[in-house]
């Protein structure tokens, strides 16, 4: 086990992370989970795109698609460590007494793990393309390895857009009323909504190539 006090997707080892994930505290949560799925569904792409072999005409958006995964899967684990430390600020805004000063660090604390789930659900909505991509011109014997990665993205958009939404909620604690929440954070609002679509995308992409997973599930 991992002696250090701090747990880090990038210091840990998958034991440690996931331990530390499995106690009763907030940081690693699943905001921070979102973030490793994230991760895993990059990895699953870059993967497959590096077993691919592309047409010439296709070797170019081929090379962007195993960029962009690698970058990808560095940010996402980023954004997960960002996640735990929006997620302890949350919960020591709820510590302080009761009174004006708790009611401005939760309004805060709130925003802030808003805008950060906000920000990682984007950049995994922004992975969509490229599976939809591997999945029509991929490596075909990694069609499972495709499934999974959209698995894993969905897993992030979803508890993205879950932790946008609680987040955006928890703003009545301070005295604000939903309509002011949406007055006053309208792209924040808009966030969900847009990933309600994502999570569509994800789930039609993946019900069209369910025969190539799985011929033999018939119905």
């Amino acid at each position: 086990m991992n002696t250090s006090d701090e747990i880090t997707t990038k210091a840990s080892t998958v034991d440690d992370w996931t331990y530390a994930l499995g106690k009763p505290v907030g940081a690693p949560g699943g905001g921070a989970g979102a973030g490793v799925m994230l991760a895993i569904a990059a990895a699953l792409t870059s993967m497959v795109a590096g077993y691919t072999d592309a047409e010439k005409s296709q070797g170019r958006e081929l090379d962007s698609v195993l960029a962009r995964a690698q970058e990808l899967r560095r940010v996402a684990l980023q954004a997960a460590d960002d996640d735990a430390a929006a997620s302890e600020a949350f919960g020591a805004a709820f510590k302080l007494d009761h009174g004006e000063e708790r009611d401005e660090a939760i309004r805060q604390a709130s925003i802030g793990a808003a805008q950060s789930s906000a920000q990682l659900g984007e950049h995994a909505v922004g992975a969509i393309d490229d599976l939809i991509w591997l999945a029509e011109f991929g490596n075909s014997a990694l069609i499972a390895d495709i499934v999974v990665a959209f698995g894993a993205l969905r897993a992030a958009v979803a508890g993205a857009r879950t932790n946008v939404s609680f987040d955006l909620g928890t703003l009545r604690v301070s005295g604000s009323t939903l309509d002011q929440v949406q007055e006053e954070h309208p792209e924040l609002w808009e966030t969900v909504h847009r990933f309600d679509d994502a999570l569509a995308r994800i789930d039609a992409s993946t019900a069209a190539i369910d025969e190539r997973a799985a011929p033999t599930d018939s119905r």
